[in-house]
């Protein structure tokens, strides 16, 4: 049990916010309005900061990515067909392998876009020549069927792995799985097997310099690809062939420990440099795109904080203003309180215990309030609720720290008043 001291002015200031309920409540709006939105705020800056790890950490930590890209000079012209050769090659991926000794593994991959079909239904896809350890490292799950395997690989196997927006593109009716679809080529048509459909995925925008979007994909075996496109890709232009020779467009290369991942991409920069003078290749290097990630995003929630954190400072300058006027309004009661021996201690317990009463009541609801729209927030904006712990406590926290601080100066007032003149005061 709290002793008398206590309990009285609580009892007192509860008695006095009741009498004046249409007050009470106006008073506290702010406060309530201050703790939801801090609540709010930071729950949306934590499910933004947990989407971008997220899918940041789904390139791994430990992993460098090279990826190949357009030159900006001319391509020969040559017979009215325009060669160009750029980009990542097999000889690059035979020397990283040999020459770079904390690389453990380094897996190639080619993509392009081409016309996919299967009888009637067709569709623009990007066609990704894969080995058996793309799925893996890029922490991607079979909705049904297989993924590519070693053994496809060293078959040489027709088969393909699609995405989900794709199987349900050419095949809206019925199960993809052992069905045939052709990819479409200048050419020839070539047939592949459906082995297997990957979930829902989409990595990090812009990571490794692709499209994120694994949804409209046909995955095929990376050897398949190599001796059934060729280094060749050629494209319908206008009356003409477009030929770009591409061997692999990106590589995903692995590095035991995380300590050695920075030196390791500096190895192989300089590496690359020597033998790719127009910088046809780019050097991604995951972890410190997730370590910048971090910092952005909590960068972005104390931003959002603060801004939430005003309308806390507005809802305690409305507590101050109405204690005030209820000073004034209660100055006659307080010369009574002091006149029948109420000491000056007493009557500022009085006025400090209405204002934290105040942000009290207000932080409770605005914390309930808060937590509930977090929560719908989240099925809008299509994000996880994240509300950590620390959060409902810190707003309201902070809302009664507020209280108390809008409660000083009310309370100092109305202590120090002169009994004889606020006994005059009508």
């Amino acid at each position: 049990m709290l002793p008398s001291r206590f309990t009285h002015p609580l009892k007192l200031g509860l008695r006095s916010l009741a009498a004046h309920r249409l007050r009470t409540l106006l008073t506290t709006l702010g406060i309530v309005l201050g703790v939801a939105s801090v609540i709010v705020m930071l729950a949306v800056g934590e499910a933004a900061r947990y989407q971008a790890i997220k899918q940041l950490e789904d390139l791994g930590a430990t992993t460098i990515l090279l990826r190949s890209v357009k030159p900006t000079d001319e391509p020969t012209q040559r017979q009215g067909v325009d060669l160009l050769a750029y980009g990542l090659t097999f000889r690059d991926l035979e020397r990283i392998r040999t020459t770079v000794p904390t690389v453990s593994n380094a897996t190639p991959m080619r993509e392009y876009r081409k016309t996919v079909r299967h009888l009637d239904k067709k569709m623009e896809a990007r066609v990704i020549g894969v080995t058996s350890d793309f799925l893996r490292q890029h922490n991607i799950r079979m909705a049904s069927g297989r993924g590519v395997e070693a053994a496809d690989e060293e078959a040489f196997a027709p088969v393909a792995v699609l995405g989900s927006a794709a199987a349900e593109a050419l095949f809206p009716a019925q199960n993809p799985l052992g069905q045939a679809l052709t990819v479409e080529s200048p050419d020839r048509q070539r047939s592949f097997t459906v082995i297997g459909v990957i979930a829902p995925k989409t990595l990090a925008a812009g990571a490794d310099g692709g499209d994120a979007d694994l949804n409209k994909v046909v995955f095929i075996p990376f050897q398949t690809d190599r001796v059934r496109f060729g280094r060749e890709l050629m494209t319908l232009k206008a009356g003409s062939y477009s030929v770009e020779r591409l061997e692999i467009s990106q590589m995903t290369i692995t590095v035991g420990n995380v300590a050695d991942v920075p030196r390791t991409a500096k190895a192989i920069q300089s590496l690359l440099d020597q033998y790719h003078p127009r910088k046809d290749v780019v050097v991604t290097v995951p972890l410190d795109l997730l370590r910048k990630a971090e910092e952005t995003q909590r960068l972005f929630t104390l931003i959002l904080g603060s801004i939430a954190g005003i309308s806390l400072v507005v809802g305690g300058i409305g507590i101050v203003n109405i204690m005030l006027a209820t000073v004034t309004e209660r100055t006659r009661e307080i010369g009574i309180r002091r006149a029948l021996g109420a000491k000056q201690r007493d009557i500022a317990a009085q006025f400090l215990a209405e204002s934290v009463l105040l942000s009290c009541c207000g932080g409770i609801v605005g914390v309930v309030l808060g937590v509930g729209l977090s929560f719908a927030m989240s099925g809008l904006i299509g994000l996880p609720a994240i509300i950590r712990v620390w959060s409902p406590l810190l707003a309201f926290g902070v809302s009664l720290l507020v209280g108390l601080i809008s409660g000083v100066l009310p309370a100092r007032r109305a202590a120090r008043l002169d009994p004889v003149e606020a006994l005059r005061h009508v």
